[in-house]
């Protein structure tokens, strides 16, 4: 208002006035109104929603729409958890029992140490997983079927990859070998008779000295008929079920593992009786609200974005023709609002995902990782931002404050610690892995390092050290005590304190008022209160309309 009233003085003289100087006052005026106008849409742009709507009155859409997208989102990763958690478990429950029909004296928890360490036992377990394979029908528990095409079955294909031509003689240390891989299979039937099946397999003669590995493959279907209890169809699945006798070591233990590959599609014909029906629908269309929702949340931030980095430049515009002056790069990022951007992102990952979460429902796709990825991304975002809206009050914006003024150091102080990290990950790769079991590859030995720092599994990390090399042990002893040490009474207590004294910084801040930037100096001096803004907007809007 005193700007106001001082412009109109000035405007009021210049009325008066008669001579040379009356151009130079003019333009002084309106200097002073362009000054004056941009101070006001400078204060209007840093003011919160609440500020914002008592200023002119306008409903705070944005808020709106992210209360909104918070609750419709979280509820979609709901739906899509409970759905997703019901095929895992279905893809799960069915590996551990082909691993229990297929693979003989299989136990649970044996992954690591199921191996053969005799050639008859070998014939033994291949014999066995083509005998349930042909039996599967009369012993499965669950309702599995073999695959049928239009030219019949399939079957089961059995399959030995060795070395074109080898002659290893250990005994005078020579050898003679052609590394060129090749493959022998043969193919069986699921109507084989059982008498058969010895016939068939010792067709398959194993050259042990050349033998690279064994691997059974067949296909098998099923349908999860768990999912009718949450009022959704039934899916079809397709397993690829592949068992691996692995004998690239040639060390005298063949391990055997078996996978298992999903591909899941919408059943042929169905039928539902009862009250039971496809929800399909009405969940797609719960989709694509949400679709537009995220749409009306990303125009919106995308406007505001926007209309900051317009107001940017005409500020540094200002600044340069008043003071030729630079604007500091700390009052330029104030135009830019890291929350819109972090809402942006959110909704294109939720939009994204809500198509992929629609192609899935229709059958179209089966990437489930995917889209759990994206969504899962997307409301953890959508969550964070709700900080936001906490920050407009004072007593709960400390713990934003404390870690955007803490992250320029705390990057920094992490670049110089990481550099020791690395050091130590491959010190202890290159020396204490043939040793030890959690230093066998950088991603071990990155996780153990890790674990040491938070404290967990010390005395398990000092015990499992293998004592066959002397030096090695006493060198593992160095090198952990060190890395300890280190750590976690130096490098964590420093990154600790570093965030303390960021903390006691904003809190010293909060109670003798934070350091006035020159941008927020320039705010400062508008003094105009909330209905001038409502003032201002009924002028123009009479001005339009004389026009």
């Amino acid at each position: 208002m005193e700007n106001t009233d001082r412009m109109v003085k000035a405007s009021a003289s210049l009325d008066e006035t008669e001579g040379p100087y009356m151009t130079k006052t003019s333009s002084m005026t309106e200097e002073l109104l362009i000054e004056d106008q941009l101070r006001r849409k400078l204060k209007f742009f840093f003011m919160n929603p609440c500020e914002k709507f008592r200023a002119r009155g306008r409903k705070p859409w944005k808020l709106c729409i992210q209360i909104l997208k918070i609750a419709v989102v979280t509820i979609q990763l709901v739906l899509f958890g409970l759905s997703n958690q019901m095929v895992v478990t279905f893809k799960e429950e069915n590996t551990v029992a082909f691993k229990h029909l297929f693979l003989k004296d299989y136990k649970d928890a044996r992954d690591d140490t199921y191996a053969v360490y005799r050639q008859r036992d070998v014939y033994d377990h291949i014999a066995f997983t083509m005998k349930q394979y042909l039996e599967l029908r009369n012993i499965s528990l669950g309702n599995h079927a073999y695959e049928s095409g239009d030219g019949g079955h399939p079957g089961m294909t059995a399959c030995q990859y060795f070395y074109r031509q080898g002659s290893i003689f250990p005994g005078n240390d020579t050898f003679d070998i052609d590394p060129k891989i090749e493959k022998d299979c043969f193919y069986m039937e699921p109507m084989t008779p059982i008498s058969g099946l010895a016939e068939s397999l010792w067709n398959m003669t194993l050259d042990f000295y050349r033998l690279v590995k064994v691997e059974i493959m067949f296909k098998l279907k099923a349908i999860n008929l768990q999912t009718i209890r949450h009022h959704e169809l039934p899916d079809c699945y397709d397993f690829t079920v592949t068992i691996t006798f692995d004998n690239k070591a040639h060390s005298g233990r063949i391990k055997i593992s078996l996978d298992n590959y999903v591909a899941i599609q919408e059943c042929r014909d169905w039928h539902v009786s009862g009250s039971i029906q496809k929800n399909t629908h009405y969940m797609m269309i719960f989709d694509a609200v949400v679709i537009l929702i995220c749409i009306s949340s990303i125009t919106l931030c995308i406007r505001s974005v926007v209309k900051g980095i317009h107001l940017q430049r005409e500020y540094v515009s200002f600044v340069q023709q008043k003071f030729s002056k630079e604007v500091p790069w700390s009052d330029l990022m104030e135009f830019v609002n890291g929350w819109y951007i972090l809402i942006i992102v959110s909704d294109v990952f939720s939009i994204v995902g809500s198509i992929l979460k629609m192609e899935i429902q229709a059958k179209s796709l089966t990437s489930y990782d995917v889209c759990s990825i994206l969504l899962g991304t997307s409301t953890m975002l959508v969550w964070l931002g709700v900080i936001r809206y906490l920050g407009f009050f004072q007593k709960y914006n400390l713990l934003i404050l404390t870690l955007r003024a803490a992250l320029p150091n705390v990057i920094r102080f992490c670049c110089c610690a990481a550099m020791i990290y690395l050091g130590y990950c491959f010190c202890g790769w290159i020396v204490l892995g043939p040793y030890h079991t959690k230093f066998r590859s950088l991603n071990m030995v990155s996780e153990c390092l890790f674990s040491l720092i938070n404290g967990d599994d010390m005395f398990t990390t000092f015990s499992i050290m293998q004592q066959k090399n002397y030096l090695v042990w006493l060198f593992s002893r160095v090198y952990l005590y060190s890395f300890i040490s280190l750590f976690i009474y130096m490098v964590l207590s420093l990154f600790i304190a570093l965030i303390t004294d960021t903390y006691d910084t904003i809190k010293t801040y909060q109670r003798d008022g934070f350091p006035e930037t020159e941008l927020r100096t320039f705010v400062s001096e508008c003094k105009d209160l909330p209905t001038r803004y409502r003032e201002v907007d009924e002028l123009s809007l009479l001005c339009c309309c004389k026009r």
